[in-house]
């Protein structure tokens, strides 16, 4: 009798360590097929925004719906500020495709953009005769984030996720209003990587 208790004993534990290696490795596999699953990116993080004109006109990004946009935070005084031409260049190439470029100017960067609106708005067209969409100024980054640069920037997929780091960052944003790609400022607007990119997503 004792003799089978001593078994029943080593049976139980034994088939206790079992178990638990079996959730644990469960838990394991489960974790890698998380980590492996494709990114889920964020709906409608952009176009459920509503933000202002340069001129102080509310605009609903839902206005926007079913067009690829490039959002961009812009500066008056920076290295990359000849970048406006090269973004006029991009909006009028794809325009009529279905594209926008929104521009938000933002002093959060080097105090770059020390301006007015009114002082920006005029910059923008007599330096680079911009006529794609400027909105009021912005912080894209810090306690005050905008709204819209807070979604950029926290609410979309890893590979897009974290703070604007300076002027000119791009956000590419497809037809459907999702964040699908980011480009640094040393990148040029009209450099292959971009336009592939655009074409890729535009309606």
């Amino acid at each position: 009798m004792s003799r089978h208790r001593r078994i029943t004993v080593k049976d139980t534990l034994v088939v206790g360590l079992f178990l638990s290696a079996a959730a644990a490795c469960n838990q394991s596999q489960e974790g890698v097929q998380a980590m492996s699953s494709p990114a889920v990116v964020v709906d409608h993080v952009v176009i459920d925004h509503e933000v202002r004109l340069i001129d102080g006109t509310p605009k609903k990004l839902s206005d926007y719906r079913g067009k690829a946009l490039l959002i961009v935070n812009t500066a008056s005084e920076c290295g990359f500020t000849s970048q406006y031409a090269d973004l006029q260049k991009l909006y009028l190439e794809y325009k009529d495709r279905g594209f926008e470029v929104l521009g938000f100017p933002s002093n959060d960067f080097g105090s770059q953009e020390p301006g007015t609106c009114s002082a920006i708005q005029d910059f923008v067209h007599e330096k680079f005769a911009v006529t794609f969409p400027m909105f009021d100024k912005v912080h894209a980054k810090g306690p005050e984030i905008a709204p819209l640069y807070e979604a950029l920037t926290q609410q979309t997929s890893p590979e897009i996720l974290g703070a604007v780091k300076w002027n000119f960052t791009k956000f590419l944003v497809n037809a459907q209003g999702q964040v699908v790609d980011r480009f640094a400022p040393i990148t040029s607007p009209t450099s292959t990587q971009v336009k592939r990119a655009i074409e890729a997503v535009l309606p």
